[in-house]
């Protein structure tokens, strides 16, 4: 019957009584597997920007939402972004991305710290 479709014939499950067969196209099922294979073991970056003056309840929806990536195996990236005078503080800055740290030292640990380029990567515990 699998010739005549032209197809291949696969056994499925190998029993003592019968083995279990399935007619199917066998290299479009490897292809399939191949590719949800690769599509699972891809960690993604999230990206979340900050300004150094961010307010509070904005400050604590990202900080649940990158806890909730960081749950579901996603690394996230912080960047905070200065403009005009924003720079001659940039000490605020730091102390926002050390308070970033501190709040998601449960949910990931930190991969790296840039203090020039203001940017913290986290990944999953």
């Amino acid at each position: 019957m699998a010739e005549a479709v032209g197809l291949d014939l696969v056994m499925v499950g190998q029993s003592k009584e019968a083995p279990v067969t399935r007619i199917m196209d066998y290299g479009k099922f490897q292809y399939q597997q191949s590719k949800r294979q690769k599509q699972t073991s891809k960690p993604t970056v999230k990206e979340v920007k900050l300004r150094p003056n961010v307010g509070e309840s904005d400050y604590e929806l990202r900080i649940k939402r990158a806890q909730d990536w960081l749950d579901k195996g996603n690394s996230v990236k912080f960047l905070v972004r200065l403009r005009g005078r924003e720079h001659q503080h940039r000490d605020r800055a730091t102390d926002l991305l050390n308070r970033v740290v501190d709040d998601l030292g449960e949910a990931g640990k930190v991969q790296s710290f840039d203090k020039r380029a203001l940017t913290l990567f986290v990944a999953p515990a």
